[in-house]
């Protein structure tokens, strides 16, 4: 899979992410990086209805960045209401 690179500004601070879809059981998920730091993994959340970030660090992710990057992320043909 390819991925793709995005310029966000969000809350005037430039963000340069890397999302780069993969397979995980059948679901799609993306390892997305942000200003050359760690990898986060984004999946969909069934609550938010959106893709949200996985795992404890995703704290260190500031919300509105969160959702910044979930606006760009291609929502699944079986999630779209």
């Amino acid at each position: 899979m390819v991925a793709t690179t995005l310029n966000l500004l969000v809350d005037n601070v430039p963000y340069i992410v890397t999302a780069e879809p993969f397979a995980y059981n059948e679901e799609e998920r993306f390892r997305i990086t942000y200003n050359g730091g760690p990898v986060y993994t984004f999946a969909w959340d069934e609550e938010l209805l959106r893709f949200a970030a996985l795992g404890d660090e995703a704290a260190t992710i500031p919300d509105s960045l969160e959702q910044a990057i979930a606006q760009q992320l291609k929502v699944p043909e079986d999630k779209k209401r």
